[in-house]
């Protein structure tokens, strides 16, 4: 089948942890552990996935191979493979917006110059370019899916900020005949997805709804990111939006992270809780606890998200990703509930839906 090209910009920890994963599920035997959702997409396995290049802004990390890249502070996720020289060179970026108020103080802003960024992603021949930066880097987001467009290069944003859920830029992407998915990945496993699954389930029981709330803490960057409240917000709303997308009705609800605790690292953890009404008006409430580990979790979704975007590209499929973006991301230019997502995304995949 070949190899799939992939560039990443921002070598943070849901980078590492993707790279990381790239070695670890390479082999057959690892391949089948039950941690891969799909084994194989549309032929094309994990070990087809090959970096071909990185962009950051942190001198710890530009100018080094990527594969020690990932380990550099201020990454802090778990070390779960042993990653070989990759030969892909991590380069500088333009900051623009991608340094946060409350992170400027851990992050060593590298003195390179910036390297234009499509032609490095026309010479390594990227196919597709993931956006893993911070949350609240809003034009760096916008400039990296310029330069995709430029260079003909998928685009698969990670991030909160509005992309493929906003019809000017799909109608960019369709013009410009690349591939485009988003908007934030939602994890593997992670507080998006568990409280959706809860709330359906009560739904669908005849269960109302009245309150609930969906708080996370943790101690890595992100975490650290959010505590600047505009850049919270933007998170706060894409989580909120698609914990509602659930639900047939307005409610009182709060979700988003709330705190950063630096000894945690790159754990989180998500407490829930939900109040509501069942048979005879008889109250209820539900208090939830879920710690995981931020990396991995993300890691996990966007190993599918690279392998089905290849899919696409290989029939010549331009412009938003509708069912990879449902079943992958918080924000997609068009919802589903979880299992409807899941099963256009299956379809996509086997060639039964044209996006």
């Amino acid at each position: 089948m070949g190899k799939i090209k992939v560039a990443v910009a921002g070598v943070g920890n849901c980078c590492s942890a993707l790279v990381q994963g790239v070695k670890h599920y390479s082999t057959p035997k690892d391949e089948k552990d039950v941690s891969v959702l799909n084994v194989e997409i549309g032929g094309y396995r994990v070990s087809d996935i090959e970096f071909v290049a990185a962009f950051d802004v942190d001198a710890r990390k530009v100018g080094q191979d990527l594969s020690r890249a990932i380990f550099a502070e201020p990454n802090n996720t778990i070390k779960f493979s042993d990653v070989g020289e990759l030969g892909v060179t991590v380069q500088k970026a333009e900051i623009l917006d991608g340094v946060g108020e409350y992170v400027k103080d851990r992050i060593t802003v590298s003195p390179a110059d910036p390297v234009d960024i499509s032609e490095v992603l026309k010479n390594a021949g990227a196919e597709i370019l993931i956006n893993f930066l911070p949350t609240g880097a809003l034009n760096a987001s916008r400039y990296y899916a310029v330069e995709a467009m430029d260079s003909g290069c998928g685009y698969a944003n990670a991030t909160p900020a509005k992309i493929a859920s906003v019809k000017a830029w799909q109608k960019r992407f369709r013009d410009a005949k690349v591939t485009l998915a988003g908007d934030d990945v939602m994890d593997q496993i992670g507080s998006t997805i568990i409280h959706k699954a809860v709330l359906k389930t009560l739904v669908e029981r005849g269960i109302i709804i009245d309150e609930s709330y969906q708080l996370d803490i943790g101690g890595g960057t992100e975490s650290l990111n959010a505590l600047e409240r505009t850049r919270a917000e933007i998170k706060r709303a894409t989580k909120k939006a698609s914990v509602e997308s659930v639900v047939p009705y307005s409610f009182p609800l709060v979700a988003g992270s709330s705190d950063y605790v630096d000894f945690m690292e790159n754990a989180r953890t998500s407490y829930f809780w939900i109040s509501g009404r069942y048979f005879g008006s008889a109250p209820f409430t539900m208090d939830m606890r879920l710690n995981t580990v931020e990396g991995p979790a993300c890691a996990a979704i966007m190993i599918d998200v690279i392998r089905a975007m290849k899919v696409a590209l290989d029939r010549g499929i331009s412009g938003p990703l509708l069912s990879i973006s449902a079943f992958a991301f918080k924000m997609p230019p068009k919802t589903a509930p979880p299992e409807i997502a899941q099963k256009w995304f299956h379809e996509f995949v086997s060639g039964k839906r044209d996006r």
